[in-house]
């Protein structure tokens, strides 16, 4: 088959910008062959060479005692004692999502999961931080259906517990959804399995289900903004086998066992060109492949699409070739495919041969950390206005705003159709506060979250980051665990503006500033940009998921409110109400400043927490809707009211951070206080919890009426209703 001529509109149509193409062609002097233009096309995309980006990824903290690998391998790697360690990442897959919802969520799942156990871990946990468009938009409902659908198909499939997430709703995502997804596993501290190559003349093995067509280009269209031509983008989109992964992940975890594994990466966006390269890279060797050993399912297979496939369920080794036939017959028992596709080899070149043709002949360094980058004009976000005085309206009322919205009801709908307590080591299922889970045959646990409000980050990208982390860092310690470290998914439009720029810029500046005051290292993580459709880009999203340790179950804080037990703030509440929960979904108002961080506070607030756990009967920190919403979450999982003092809706809705609601028995409470006192941390009982009602002063309602309202609304609200 002829190669397509080399012309700009193909070189357009491969992502690259005029500038790019003319250093391409003074690296190899002269013009490249078509798949070298796609080869280079897959390297030097936003998604997979971070180039807007990875001059501001740098100024984040990664390191800490705790950490054994931070960012630049397939996930981060945390010590967690006893020679275990926790192994994690989270990853967008945003514009495979919005084309196909199903195969899109399905493949985010698998992709993240094969990052993981890539590092020699096992998967423990799994997470979906999920942002939609506004619920009556028309493609919202399908968005909602097969994206969970996706998930849960995949997930439930390969047998690993769903322990939380989040779930938002907002016009800017009408036409870009965002699916971010979260992933852990336990191993071995001194097994952790890396990607770099080593050694001449090594064997390069394909391992797991052959390569189709499925796929191909998908790094370069998650590199591009949305028009009017989506559905064209069908075909870029991959298919998942959950069952074929299971398979992948036991055979790569026996081979680990082997001594047999020089390196190993997934095959994840650009496939296999993106794993030879980065292997290669790494170890400062050449790789050398024959692509008519790639193993394939489809016929007459160019050596362009071979390279671009996406094709799902595939990983990429070096092997040590004395072990080659140890290795292969644990491929054959569990029915993967093992071929030996290639070799490494001195010289810095990308050789890749298909017949007897010569397809693509590259210097291999310059396609990964030679990849450009930029540094792209910024302008900082303007100072937020003073925000408007909100209409009036009473805190019953302002309470069913909330909790009559899908962002803000309960996600039941969601959640069920996950597999959550698959593998029996899950103590605490997602609904309340971060999702926890057993570290098996151990007395430990650990928790997981992912946060991030972006109505802040939009207002103020540098408050708004910080407080991603905070909220993240509140949300572990208010399941009793330490936090150890995150991993941070940013989702934004189009960096090539100096304003969404700005936006990126400034967050990643707060959650360096956030995650150095609280320790709280970022080991992992992805960056999304042109998150945009038809030039309108998407609300600036940067997802922190993170990871903590409850070193004893007994330290775990997971209990709920009893009946009399009173209702204490620890924090100190101004009633802060810009870019607040209650002034967007109650009267469509998105103004004024996010709230401010004090990581002083959130410190030591946190510390103060943990410290005095054992007074706890139940704990929630204290972010969206406030004191209200928090307190009546916390009431309706327990079955029981709540009496709220105030009637003041600053102070039941206000967004001030550093915060926690805690409840405490009628004999604790007296001694949390007088803790408070001592350690200097404000400190106020607000309420009690108990009989059927909700009240905020003298406004009250019925519990199980608002009960219903908060379970109903989200299937109701978004159509998923079934017929």
């Amino acid at each position: 088959m002829d190669e397509p001529k080399i012309n700009d509109e193909l070189i357009a149509a491969h992502g690259l910008k005029p500038d790019e193409y003319q250093r391409i062609l003074e690296i190899i002097g002269r013009e490249p062959s078509f798949t070298e233009l796609g080869i280079f096309s897959a390297m030097w995309n936003e998604h997979c060479s971070y180039k807007s980006s990875k001059k501001w990824l740098r100024t984040l903290p990664t390191t800490g005692p705790q950490v054994i690998c931070g960012p630049g391998e397939n996930a981060g790697v945390v010590d967690i004692g006893d020679g275990q360690a926790v192994v994690f990442k989270m990853e967008s897959h945003n514009h495979p999502s919005y084309i196909e919802p199903h195969q899109g969520a399905a493949t985010g799942v698998g992709g993240i999961l094969r990052d993981v156990f890539t590092m020699g871990a096992r998967p423990i946990a799994a997470m979906d931080a999920l942002s939609f468009g506004r619920p009556e938009h028309p493609k919202t409902a399908h968005l909602v259906k097969g994206v969970v659908e996706g998930i849960g198909a995949y997930g439930n499939a390969f047998g690993v517990p769903n322990v939380g997430g989040e779930v938002r709703f907002h016009a800017s995502y009408d036409g870009n959804c965002l699916v971010n997804a979260f992933a852990a596993g336990l191993a071995d501290a001194d097994k952790i399995f890396y990607s770099a190559a080593s050694g001449i003349g090594m064997p390069v093995v394909y391992l797991g289900a052959k390569t189709g067509r499925d796929g191909v280009g998908g790094a370069t269209m998650a590199s591009a903004e949305f028009d009017d031509t989506i559905e064209e983008k069908r075909p870029t989109v991959q298919v998942g086998d959950p069952f074929t992964e299971k398979c992948l992940l036991e055979a790569c975890l026996e081979l680990m066992q082997t001594d047999s594994v020089i390196s190993i990466q997934d095959m994840g966006a650009a496939g296999l060109t993106c794993s030879a390269v980065e292997m290669g890279d790494k170890g400062g060797l050449g790789i050398k492949l024959i692509l008519d050993n790639v193993p394939q399912r489809e016929t007459n297979m160019t050596a362009y699409e071979m390279m671009l496939s996406e094709s799902q369920e595939r990983m990429l080794m070096v092997l040590k070739p004395e072990k080659e036939a140890e290795a292969r017959a644990i491929f054959e028992k569990w029915d993967l495919d093992f071929a030996i596709v290639g070799e490494t080899i001195a010289e810095d070149r990308f050789l890749i041969l298909h017949g007897n043709d010569v397809k693509a002949d590259l210097p291999l360094s310059k396609l990964s950390s030679s990849a450009p980058e930029y540094d792209r004009p910024w302008v900082e976000t303007p100072a937020a206005a003073a925000a408007p005085a909100l209409p009036a309206i009473t805190p019953i009322a302002a309470l069913k705003a909330l909790i009559g919205t899908p962002s803000y009801a309960h996600k039941s709908w969601v959640w069920e159709q996950y597999d959550t307590q698959v593998g029996a080591d899950t103590i605490r299922r997602p609904g309340i506060g971060a999702g926890v889970v057993r570290v098996h045959g151990t007395g430990k646990a650990l928790a997981f979250t992912s946060d991030v409000t972006p109505r802040y980050v939009k207002a103020n990208p540098f408050e708004g980051g910080k407080q991603a982390v905070a909220e993240a860092w509140r949300n572990l310690v208010a399941a009793g665990a330490t936090p150890l470290a995150a991993t941070d998914n940013l989702n934004f439009g189009n960096p090539e503006k100096p304003e969404i720029m700005g936006q990126l810029v400034g967050a990643i500046k707060g959650i360096g500033e956030a995650c150095r005051a609280l320790d709280f290292p970022i080991v992992s993580g992805n960056v999304s940009l042109y998150n945009e459709t038809d030039g309108k880009g998407i609300m600036p999203t940067p997802t922190i998921g993170g990871v903590g340790l409850i070193a004893a179950l007994d330290q775990m804080i997971a209990g709920l409110p009893v009946e009399g037990c009173s209702a204490i703030v620890i924090g100190q509440t101004e009633g802060h109400l810009g870019q607040s929960a209650l002034a967007a979904e109650a009267f469509g108002i998105e103004a004024g400043d996010a709230p401010h961080v004090d990581l002083v506070a959130e410190r030591k607030h946190g510390e103060f927490i943990l410290a005095q756990r054992a007074l706890f009967a139940s704990v929630s920190d204290l972010s969206d809707g406030g004191l209200a919403l928090a307190a009546f979450e916390m009431a309706e999982a327990a079955g029981l009211g709540v009496t709220l003092e105030s009637s003041d809706i600053a102070q039941l809705f206000g967004e001030d951070q550093a915060r926690y609601l805690v409840a405490c028995t009628a004999e604790n409470a007296p001694k949390l206080l007088a803790a408070a006192k001592a350690a200097g941390v404000p400190a106020a009982t607000v309420g009690q919890f108990g009989g059927d009602k909700v009240a905020c002063g003298s406004d009250a309602a019925s519990l199980a009426d608002l009960s219903a309202l908060y379970r109903s609304s989200f299937a109701e609200k978004i159509g998923l209703l079934a017929d």
